[in-house]
């Protein structure tokens, strides 16, 4: 009886591509990679280059980015992905890591793409999500780069916390004293971080009253809570962006993002945007991720389901308009 049940599971799991671990040298350490690749016949393969949004996340964000992987081999392209510093043995510490380091990092993964012979160096991308949107743009003027797919991304670190805070207030239907005091206490942690204190400051001014933060948290943020996205974007000017926006995104304030692209890029004509009125911040749909059973349902038996409607071939269909899919027959 189980054989119907383990038999769907494991073909809603296979997908139509192929996989390889790849080791890429970066700054004296190994970057431990995944490169997914069509199963086409071709030669040659455009590429996507995958930029992670904060966490410790692997190269395959838990078997999260293979339906995404997927689309990408259907409209011709590989795509590129590895383990952040720390996690599933890496070497390093992801918390160790600027935006700029980041941006090295995807840098030295597109250089080591560029000299294989099955990757179009012509045609290599980058797709990014949430705390990517401070990194893609950085990757852009150290490197050329085909296309940029940003995915919830934001602008501003402190205004990102600020919106982050308030919706998640507004959620929770807290008081006008509780959000009052949530805010003080932001603002306390935010003049910490303007005089550089350190995290045994922090957590003698909070009372021990630390909400998880840790001493490496802390470095972290203190060595990117400046940053902002809006002056590094004119790297992007002129190359085709795809701006994929949720409508239940307590994250990130998806209008000041896509106020902030359109001033910066559209005069170029090379953005698109998309906004996706049923998914949250990671794109998934609401009705499914706000439920931890349904999601581990979805996951298992329709994985692809679990995304937005239309988000995943609206990045097949940009990925083919921008490239021809490979040009290499056979």
């Amino acid at each position: 009886m189980a054989a119907g049940p383990v038999g769907a599971v494991l073909w809603q799991n296979s997908y139509d591509m192929d996989e390889q671990r790849v080791s890429i040298r970066h700054g004296g350490h190994t970057l431990n990679g995944v490169l997914a690749t069509p199963k086409d016949g071709r030669k040659r393969h455009g590429l996507v280059v995958y930029v992670h949004g904060d966490g410790p996340i692997d190269a395959t964000h838990d078997d999260g980015y293979k339906p995404m992987w997927e689309a990408n081999a259907k409209a011709g392209y590989a795509s590129l992905s590895w383990d952040k510093p720390g996690v599933a043995g890496a070497p390093g510490n992801w918390l160790d890591q600027s935006m700029d380091d980041r941006a090295d990092e995807a840098a030295a993964a597109i250089a080591w793409a560029r000299a294989r012979p099955d990757i179009d160096g012509d045609r290599i991308g980058l797709w990014g999500a949430s705390q990517a949107g401070w990194v893609l743009p950085k990757v852009a003027a150290k490197t050329p780069v085909s296309f940029v797919i940003a995915v919830s991304p934001a602008i501003n670190w402190l205004q990102q916390g600020r919106h982050h805070l308030l919706a998640e207030l507004r959620a929770d239907g807290a008081s006008a004293a509780r959000t009052k005091a949530a805010i003080a206490k932001s603002d306390a942690t935010r003049r910490l971080l303007e005089r550089h204190a350190t995290f045994e400051e922090y957590v003698k001014a909070t009372r021990g009253d630390t909400d998880g933060m840790t001493a490496d948290r802390w470095r972290f943020i203190s060595k990117n809570y400046t940053s902002d996205a809006t002056h590094d974007l004119r790297a992007l000017r002129g190359i085709p962006v795809l701006l994929t926006l949720a409508g239940h995104d307590v994250n990130v304030d998806t209008a000041d993002t896509e106020r902030v692209y359109r001033k910066v890029l559209e005069a170029g004509g090379a953005l698109t945007v998309k906004r996706y009125p049923d998914a949250t911040h990671s794109l998934l749909k609401q009705s499914i991720e706000q439920s931890g059973a349904k999601t581990v349902l979805t996951a298992l038996f329709s994985p692809r389901s679990l995304f937005a409607h239309g988000f995943l071939d609206d990045q097949r269909q940009f990925l083919k308009r921008s490239g021809r899919g490979g040009d290499d027959a056979p």
